[in-house]
């Protein structure tokens, strides 16, 4: 697992060759207690909980980097070490 980005308590990572259960491209989310799989191509709650308000920002995040996301992904599944994402402000 690698942390690719924290912003308002979010940490947001994505595991090393993770495509065997959510066969798409996806992030991990943590919050407090909570943790989601959120779907990169259309930010997409695939499993766990998260509150409607940080899904939200975490959406927005997505939407701003999603060519970066989706390169991290394509070094994620061929474990190659994977990159930093600027935090959303």
């Amino acid at each position: 697992m690698a942390v690719l980005s924290m912003f308002y308590g979010l940490i947001i990572s994505m595991y090393y060759m993770d495509n065997r259960k959510h066969h798409i491209p996806h992030i991990h989310v943590r919050y407090q207690d909570e943790e989601a799989v959120i779907s990169i191509p259309d930010g997409v709650l695939l499993e766990g909980d998260l509150k409607i308000g940080k899904i939200k920002l975490v959406q927005a995040w997505i939407e701003i980097h999603q060519d970066e996301l989706l390169a991290n992904w394509d070094l994620a599944i061929r474990g190659e070490n994977i990159y930093k994402i600027e935090p959303l402000k």
